[in-house]
């Protein structure tokens, strides 16, 4: 940014230096050239405002780059540290408590939940960085999809809702088998549902449906959560991009999940769009064709 900030000076000063240079030829020269200066001055003046503006443009966006870049390692060290500190916290506990069983079983699975989803981050950083670099392949194999989403949703499902966690309400047609990359797929299942959740008031039901419909294969998540504004439904899917500002965003991510939603559908051929939920809250639907 700083090279660029360089650049836009430069043209600044070499601009006001000609309009002096120009205004000195005008002073002087004979009035027979005076057109042949004007048009000169008026095509220079035009690239002039057109590179200047451009530039601004450039600046204005590495600017933005690089707050989202700064925002998302911020991000990325609250996610780490948060089930972190959790996994610690419940490991001592039964280290240095005498517990039950039942007790230590409980803490055990808290436990793994926050592994899972410190697995799921890694895994969504990972998939990210080589999908940017295009070095990851998505092989291609036939499996069931109504298996993979019932067993995301039995993963992040929740019986009793205690504190900020949501109760997901699963519809899903048996049987539907697709062709694509199981794993880039299961990153895409799991993104949707743990966006739907996580923009989600305390409580709230997230409502997951997959069927087939003419010819096609349908997967929509819906939430009753923040909604998504209209122009922002254009840019959600852009790395690093999160909804809402900065300043007053308190939601948790990375702003990865729905680009990689997005690339990883690009490459199956599947579309995806998001629409308002009746009376709030946003629905993802993703459409497949049949393979």
């Amino acid at each position: 940014m700083r090279r660029s900030l360089v650049i836009f000076y430069a043209l600044i000063i070499y601009a006001v230096t000609q309009l002096i240079w120009w205004g000195y030829q005008l002073v002087n020269l004979q009035y027979k050239k005076l057109s042949m200066i004007l048009s000169e001055g008026s095509m220079f003046v035009i690239v002039l405002c057109f590179g200047a503006y451009y530039l601004h443009r450039s600046i204005n966006r590495e600017r933005k780059l690089q707050e989202q870049k700064k925002n998302f390692l911020l991000s990325v060290t609250h996610e780490l540290k948060s089930p972190l500190a959790s996994i610690k916290l419940l490991l001592q506990t039964i280290q240095k408590r005498d517990l039950t069983k039942a007790q230590i079983q409980d803490f055990i699975g808290k436990s793994l939940l926050d592994i899972e989803r410190l697995d799921d981050m890694v895994e969504n950083m990972l998939l990210a960085s080589k999908i940017e670099n295009r070095s990851y392949t998505f092989p291609k194999a036939s499996f069931s999809l109504s298996v993979l989403v019932d067993s995301i949703v039995n993963r992040l499902q929740i019986t009793k809702c205690d504190g900020n966690q949501q109760i997901i309400n699963a519809e899903i047609e048996p049987k539907i088998e697709i062709t694509g990359d199981k794993f880039a797929l299961t990153s895409v299942v799991t993104n949707l549902v743990e966006n739907a959740i996580k923009y989600s008031k305390p409580c709230e039901a997230v409502d997951v449906k997959l069927f087939q419909k003419e010819g096609k294969i349908h997967l929509q998540v819906a939430d009753h959560g923040i909604g998504i504004a209209d122009d922002e439904k254009s840019r959600i899917f852009d790395k690093f991009y999160r909804v809402g500002s900065e300043d007053t965003r308190n939601t948790k991510g990375t702003g990865l999940g729905l680009y990689i939603v997005k690339q990883v559908l690009d490459k199956h051929e599947a579309s995806i769009r998001v629409k308002d939920n009746r009376p709030v809250g946003s629905i993802f639907e993703v459409v497949f064709g049949l393979t």
